[in-house]
């Protein structure tokens, strides 16, 4: 019903900066919130950064002051800004949607996720 499509990974050394984006399609009319999560090897995914409909934004501590989401609803894509990047960052950056503006329970949709290494 919904389908997401990452871009903007890549290899940056530590102190850089990278902008994700994420296009939504299909279904985006349901859609009641967007987030960035990310998924380390043997790690579980995490929640880096949400934003819902109504503008509320979340970060995890370990980003705070350094990430910054951002929606474009016109254009249905979310973006996540990541400055002072550290190596701790590397993992697997995915894109979530939260479906659910008609129901009462979370409906998550998930890209295909975008590697993020930050290395010297």
């Amino acid at each position: 019903q919904v389908q997401l499509v990452e871009s903007g990974g890549g290899l940056v050394q530590p102190g850089g900066s990278l902008t994700l984006s994420c296009v939504a399609s299909g279904l985006t009319f349901s859609i009641k919130a967007m987030a960035w999560y990310r998924q380390a090897p043997g790690k579980q995914r995490e929640l880096v950064a949400s934003m819902s409909n109504d503008g509320i934004i979340n970060y995890d501590d370990s980003v705070k002051g350094r990430f910054t989401i951002s929606r474009d609803n016109a254009k249905n894509t979310v973006y996540l800004q990541m400055n002072s990047l550290k190596p701790d960052d590397t993992a697997v950056y995915v894109c979530n949607a939260d479906g659910s503006v008609y129901s009462d329970y979370d409906v998550f949709y998930w890209g295909q996720g975008t590697q993020v290494t930050v290395s010297s």
